[in-house]
């Protein structure tokens, strides 16, 4: 089984990957993952970027992340059943994902959509305050940087929805319930 948490930064993609992954025994692939630790490990101009994009609270850009993924995906936990959070964001993203999929003989089964309002992203986002690092006192949930990111999730929602729709696999959930409820909506669609 390989599934994709979609939503908006907030909206539980991460808490309720965890939640599946415990029940299901399946590893999560996170985005966030490979950005840290390219930005920790990789001394090239993938690392550069990586750190980059972490020190001013910002998204990676497409090409580097289909560097990123190219690898991961290649990696022996990710040729079996996982769970990815994080990714795609846009759909040249989902049809990239699609493409090295294809190239390994499988597909994406399941796209659970947590749909959150952008004012209840927000307001999580806030209360949450991560900041840009361990051991920063700079917040990568600032109230600036967090606009910043929702803008550009917006702009490639409709997209992605179109399209993991027009494949099937879409389930859209609305994330605006409590954590168990969430939980409950996505397990009645996987067992």
């Amino acid at each position: 089984m390989h599934i994709v948490f979609y939503g908006p930064e907030g909206s539980g993609k991460g808490t309720q990957a965890k939640l599946l992954s415990e029940k299901l025994k399946l590893p999560i692939l996170t985005s966030g993952d490979l950005v840290r630790d390219a930005a920790t490990n990789d001394k090239g101009i993938i690392g550069e970027v990586c750190r980059q994009a972490l020190s001013e609270g910002k998204y990676v850009a497409d090409s580097e992340m289909f560097v990123l993924w190219k690898w991961r995906l290649k990696e022996d936990d990710a040729k079996d059943n996982w769970m990815m959070d994080g990714f795609p964001r846009n759909v040249e993203q989902a049809k990239f994902l699609d493409d090295k999929l294809e190239k390994y003989g499988y597909n994406v089964d399941k796209v659970f959509y947590l749909n959150l309002s952008e004012a209840e992203s927000y307001r999580r986002l806030i209360a949450r305050g991560r900041p840009l690092h361990q051991g920063s006192d700079e917040l990568h949930d600032s109230p600036e940087r967090i606009k910043q990111r929702l803008e550009i999730y917006k702009q490639g929602e409709q997209a992605v929805l179109e399209y993991y729709r027009g494949k099937g696999v879409l389930i859209e959930i609305n994330a605006d319930q409590s954590i168990e409820a969430v939980n409950r909506d996505i397990m009645s669609h996987v067992t």
